[in-house]
């Protein structure tokens, strides 16, 4: 089953794009374009939908928010055909640059991403609603930027949200660094929260806000139950935290709530 549907958000036009061979996607993406600018590119599995897109739409520009397979799957693709010029962050570039390993899940649910050469961000980015403003908010991945639309009051937030609480966590993911990169996100003036997977059109301030409260309190008492000798598992049990076994077990265990907790272990101790 192919997912692909255009949406308005003001002046900005949402594509939401997944794929599955059978029902529906298990995680659809969001793409969002600006005249001859496109905001991430969707996964590979639905490169016919995005390179349509491209087309119809003149896209000359590309800005990815990080280099998962789901946000660049098409960048090449996009570039080759359409001549677009490429844009990400320096860690982007050099994750981009090579064909890297991926598990079978994730070439599963969104396809590979092909190598290419990506450019730095312009000094000055320019759209039909202003000035475009990148910020790295690393966390999810190293890579990781947000881009702030101050005139439009709107923010291509790519993963840093995706949910006011967090069922799961990805194996390589920074708990800490997502706490820091979202209260700098909090000291921004935006109410449109353009997330890479559940946008939210209004209050996207109280939405980054409830998902900052949901860290420092998950981190907090991790922390709090490590100092005392609790192992990562007795920690786990302790606070009642609640196992996706069915993603932890289709992703080998690369995603999992436990991972949240081992994440939080790893890097605030390295901060002592």
């Amino acid at each position: 089953m192919r997912v692909f549907e255009r949406h308005a958000f003001g002046s900005i036009q949402g594509f939401k794009l997944g794929w599955s061979p059978l029902g529906p996607p298990l995680m659809t993406v969001f793409c969002y374009r600006l005249g001859d600018l496109l905001i991430d590119t969707g996964l590979a599995h639905v490169c016919k939908e995005i390179l349509e897109i491209a087309a119809r739409h003149g896209i000359r520009r590309v800005f990815l928010t990080h280099h998962h397979e789901d946000h660049s799957g098409n960048a090449a693709l996009i570039r080759h055909a359409c001549h677009a010029r490429v844009f990400g962050h320096p860690l982007t570039t050099e994750k981009m640059a090579t064909a890297s390993p991926i598990l079978p899940y994730q070439k599963y649910i969104w396809g590979k991403s092909t190598p290419l050469s990506i450019e730095p961000f312009p000094q000055n980015i320019e759209t039909p609603l202003g000035a475009m403003i990148p910020i790295h908010t690393p966390g999810h991945s190293k890579d990781h930027t947000a881009f702030l639309l101050k005139d439009a009051g709107a923010l291509f937030a790519g993963d840093l949200y995706l949910a006011d609480t967090i069922k799961y966590f990805r194996s390589d993911e920074n708990v800490v660094a997502q706490i820091e990169s979202l209260r700098k996100i909090l000291k921004l003036d935006f109410d449109i929260l353009l997330c890479g997977h559940y946008p939210k059109l209004k209050k996207g301030k109280t939405r980054i806000a409830k998902k900052l409260a949901f860290l420092e309190t998950l981190c907090g008492d991790i922390i709090r139950l490590w100092d005392k000798g609790y192992s990562e598992k007795e920690i786990f049990r302790a606070l009642q935290l609640k196992e996706h076994y069915l993603a932890k077990i289709l992703c080998f265990g690369n995603v999992s709530m436990l991972n949240g907790v081992k994440s939080v272990i790893r890097h605030s101790t390295a901060l002592k």
